[in-house]
């Protein structure tokens, strides 16, 4: 089976060294990939917002199988471009349709759709600049923290945190009437602050049946201890410690069941992943976030605990067969630490040299921003590599990392040694 992931970070080099490892794969494409999927398949130098483009790679090398990566193409609607091409109907795609793929694009679709299946969430309200008195008015009824979000996708930047009402006030006006993140927060939501620890849960549906994956917990904090601005994600932890039995039974039975079954009752056509951010507050679950797509870095310690074919598994998800396949994971934890570039996530430099990649033992890295020059490993993007590691608990598989993490070199390279501190 030939097979092309669309994205370019270190979620699509983790799919790509899986799906290595199945005899079913044919031929594995990346578009447009990185340093690190250049020794596991051929990388496409496409624009994932150019369907056409990608069009015309899936006929050119016989591609059945595209597995979408980020969310903007899903939200954009790259499924049901292809259901809709008489030449393309008949290649599987793992990623929902558009108006699935809403469950992430629009934070006032999920609330709405948690509201409508008794699903537990904050409490929410969402504004327009036509009602941004409403949105102060509403500011003054809550309690700090403030919580406000961007409708739409922002690049994981859209979530703003804020304890002080006036500069919660100052942040609402500057996203609605100074468009702070463009389109994407031509609307807000302003939720309750819930207290607690997070995670987030990972299910994988044929449109009918699903699995679950295992979970995770990542860091997006730039600093120590969960201070600073918010990353695309600083490291992971899988499984997660505090998630018992008890607790993810309440996971199962009040978020993940409701979820799937509110997607059959809306008539919702899900065929991908289903990326709940949850958090626990006193022992109960509350859905923070959906997204609709694998979370990254959470793909570099979930996928390397499957030790299933990962091609039959989405062999079987195209075929709407998951109830009828075995999972299997591996029962050690796995953690992976990201290293990035000094500066990040503001302003940052690309072009630096990477060596000693050679030197790491008993880690996998996956690179996330990178890209060869004159036959270098050179940085090309914020996050550049994450470090992961298998151990009997988490505090083990870090040290693992941690050693490596030294061997690895680059220019003002970046990295959080705290990650588990809260576990």
């Amino acid at each position: 089976m030939n097979i092309l992931i669309l994205g370019s970070g270190g979620r699509e080099h983790t799919l790509a060294y899986k799906l290595n490892q199945s005899k079913q794969l044919g031929q594995l494409f990346i578009a447009p990939g990185n340093a690190g999927t250049e020794s596991l398949g051929t990388n496409l130098n496409l624009s994932l917002s150019d369907f056409d483009q990608i069009k015309e790679a899936v006929l050119q090398h016989n591609i059945n199988m595209v597995i979408v990566g980020p969310e903007d193409p899903l939200v954009n609607g790259i499924h049901d471009f292809f259901l809709s091409d008489i030449k393309l109907k008949n290649v599987a795609v793992i990623g929902p349709q558009k108006l699935a793929a809403q469950l992430e694009g629009s934070k006032e679709f999920a609330k709405e759709f948690m509201l409508r299946h008794n699903i537990p969430t904050a409490q929410y309200q969402s504004f327009t600049v036509e009602t941004l008195s409403d949105g102060f008015a509403f500011l003054e009824k809550l309690n700090p923290p403030y919580v406000l979000k961007a409708d739409g996708l922002a690049a994981g930047k859209g979530v703003v945190i804020l304890n002080d009402l006036q500069e919660a006030k100052a942040e609402l006006n500057a996203m609605l009437s100074d468009k702070k993140f463009g389109a994407a927060s031509s609307k807000v939501v302003i939720e309750e602050f819930l207290d607690g620890i997070e995670m987030s849960c990972f299910v994988l549906t044929d449109g009918k049946n699903y699995l679950n994956l295992p979970n995770a917990k990542d860091y997006k904090r730039i600093g120590e201890g969960d201070k600073g601005l918010n990353t695309g994600g600083m490291g992971a932890i899988s499984p997660v410690p505090f998630a018992d039995n008890e607790f993810l039974t309440k996971v199962q039975e009040r978020i993940v069941k409701p979820t799937m079954d509110g997607l059959q009752k809306d008539n919702i056509s899900f065929v991908g992943f289903v990326f709940i951010g949850l958090i626990k507050v006193n022992n109960e679950p509350f859905v923070i976030e959906y997204n609709v797509r694998l979370g990254d870095p959470e793909t570099e310690v979930i996928l390397p605990r499957i030790k299933s074919d990962l091609v039959e598994l989405f062999k079987a998800t195209a075929d709407k067969k998951l109830d009828t396949f075995n999972l299997e994971i591996d029962e050690r934890t796995a953690t992976t630490v990201m290293l990035v570039a000094g500066g990040y996530p503001e302003a940052y430099e690309k072009g630096d040299v990477i060596t000693g990649l050679d030197k790491v033992t008993d880690s996998l890295v996956f690179h996330a921003g990178t890209t060869t020059k004159h036959n270098q490993i050179v940085t090309n993007g914020g996050r550049v590599l994450a470090v992961t590691s298998f151990g009997n608990n988490f505090k083990e598989a870090l040290k693992t990392s941690y050693k490596n993490i030294d061997k690895i070199k680059f220019e003002n390279k970046n990295f959080r040694s705290d990650i588990g501190f809260d576990l």
